[in-house]
């Protein structure tokens, strides 16, 4: 697993779940398949249309890769309600509130 998750409770019954990891080019496949999984995940389990919750999503996603040098970086934040996004990721999150 390259994905561990910090979570923010964002004070309005909704929440903020990022995870990244930094691997060399070869584990970047590996790391893609798994934030797709996450985004499967979500996505089967939507509490609500995707998009922004300021324009009335009901949960939305991001997925970034950035090379630096040999490594790729590669971020995955999820925004959404609070006890979706817990139980979406339970036992992957780490509680950094």
């Amino acid at each position: 697993m390259y994905l561990i998750f910090d979570a923010i409770d964002n004070g309005d019954d909704t929440g903020t779940w990022e995870a990244m990891a930094s691997v060399r080019a070869h584990e970047v496949a590996a790391v893609l398949t798994e934030a797709q999984t996450v985004l499967a995940q979500a996505d089967a389990r939507a509490p609500g249309p995707r998009g922004a919750l300021d324009d009335g999503g009901a949960w939305d996603a991001d997925l970034q890769q950035r090379k630096d040098g040999e490594w790729v970086e590669i971020t995955l934040t999820l925004t959404g309600p609070w006890h979706w996004g817990e139980a979406l990721l339970a036992g992957r999150c780490t509680h950094d509130q």
